[in-house]
């Protein structure tokens, strides 16, 4: 029991003792990085339930079938333009996607569609085109997702063309 929690959270304790021995050895370095790590924490505790009770309701009312119909296997460019849109429309950091994309394979979402869906997270983001668009200009924001949208589709499918397909059913299985 004991030994299988120590290896579970084996990084935790590692990243633990040698941040305990830099405050020994710094205390202002070490001090420092406990409130960066509490804080972190503190955001991701914050953001994790809603994103939680959001994607229960999505597991529950939409049915598996739509989502298959509409960014599945044979959803073409409807489940690409969707995909784009849910990554768009996202709020929080990556790390929030994660659960995210789970819910999709479980419904039986195309692959490469989970992978633009995430792409899209990262770099279409309606807060860090707002962002862009007051820092930097529209020029450069407009070129920006002329650059990136082809990208992010093109490496969803590239990343779904090098999956080897035992590993692809395999994770569709283990996400039932």
């Amino acid at each position: 029991m004991v030994k299988s929690l120590v290896k579970k959270y084996s990084f935790f304790l590692i990243v633990f003792f040698m941040t305990a021995v830099l405050t020994l050895i710094n205390k202002e370095v070490g001090f420092k990085s406990f409130e960066i790590a509490f804080s972190s924490f503190k955001q991701m505790v914050s953001l994790v339930p809603p994103i939680m009770l959001l994607l229960g309701l999505m597991d529950v009312w939409v049915p598996r079938e739509t989502m298959m119909k509409y960014m599945g296997a044979k959803s073409g460019i409807t489940g690409i333009i969707l995909a784009i849109l849910m990554g768009t429309l996202a709020a929080g950091p990556m790390y929030a996607a994660f659960p995210f994309t789970t819910v999709l394979l479980r419904k039986g979402v195309k692959f490469s569609n989970i992978i633009i869906f995430m792409n899209a997270w990262c770099v279409t983001k309606i807060s860090t085109l707002l962002f862009e668009l007051a820092s930097l200009g529209f020029e450069f924001t407009f070129a920006r997702l002329l650059i990136n949208l082809p990208g992010v589709i093109i490496m969803g499918y590239i990343v779904e063309a090098l999956m080897p397909k035992s590993e692809l059913d395999s994770l569709y299985a283990n996400n039932s």
